[in-house]
């Protein structure tokens, strides 16, 4: 098998994992070459980008999930905004697979929070009376506190994995910095706000979706009244050992 080939593999297989069991594109492109060069008996391969694995999933999203996947999305992009609106302060920033609009129900939402005082978001919280858990991730050879918070999703009827990066006010600066296709790995409110829209605006009028994203607003209409218009219509890297805090 040549190398392109093999490559070309463990992105799909990488993608896979993804869509099946919630990976992040990192896990699965280590688990999927593990497998994939042990299998052909290559010494080595070159790695897929994520932009590759990312480009398999969509292409198995719509193979696989074409029917379920735009209201999962809907859904957990409900639930992100609801969190980036109560979290305004920290000048939350959506990404990962809910951002990309590759998100099926086992994604994770994920946050990176811009803060002044690294422990400012851990106080918010507590004085929220929401329920968190604290670990730490290496990223660059440094250490990013996560915050995870377990928020109710009737939409999809269990909770959704929340995972609030803690990252120092300095780096917002690099925040939109974009991939090697011009496209950026995280966005604002506003420009979650603009992308629910254009997913309203392409959808089809016969298209019937398991899950409607008007059902994932229900529970937040209180935070969406204090916090601006709701739109009209409209999981992940695993949690390390953390201490829990908060009381509900």
């Amino acid at each position: 098998m040549s190398s392109s080939s093999l490559t070309a593999e463990i992105a799909a297989e990488a993608a896979r994992l993804v869509l099946d069991t919630g990976l992040e594109y990192g896990a699965a492109r280590q688990k999927a070459a593990r497998a994939l060069t042990r299998r052909s008996g290559a010494a080595r391969a070159q790695l897929p980008s994520s932009e590759q694995i990312e480009d398999e999933v969509r292409a198995q999203i719509e193979i696989f999930h074409a029917d379920t996947q735009p209201g999962e999305l809907a859904a957990l992009r409900g639930i992100a905004w609801h969190w980036m609106a109560r979290l305004a302060p920290f000048r939350p920033h959506l990404g990962g697979a809910v951002w990309r609009g590759t998100a099926t129900r086992r994604s994770a939402v994920h946050l990176d929070l811009y803060c002044d005082d690294p422990k400012s978001a851990e106080i918010e919280l507590l004085n929220m009376g929401v329920r968190f858990e604290v670990h730490t991730r290496q990223e660059a050879g440094e250490d990013v506190d996560i915050l995870t918070v377990y928020a109710p999703c009737p939409a999809l009827g269990e909770p959704v994995p929340l995972h609030l990066s803690i990252r120092d006010h300095d780096a917002l600066r690099g925040a939109l910095k974009p991939d090697a296709r011009g496209r950026t790995w995280r966005g604002e409110i506003e420009a979650l706000q603009r992308r629910m829209h254009e997913a309203d605006a392409h959808a089809d009028d016969h298209d019937r979706r398991t899950v409607h994203p008007s059902d994932a607003a229900a529970p937040h209409e209180a935070v969406a009244r204090t916090a601006g218009p709701w739109p009209p219509r409209r999981r992940t890297s695993e949690p390390a050992e953390g201490s829990a805090r908060g009381d509900a």
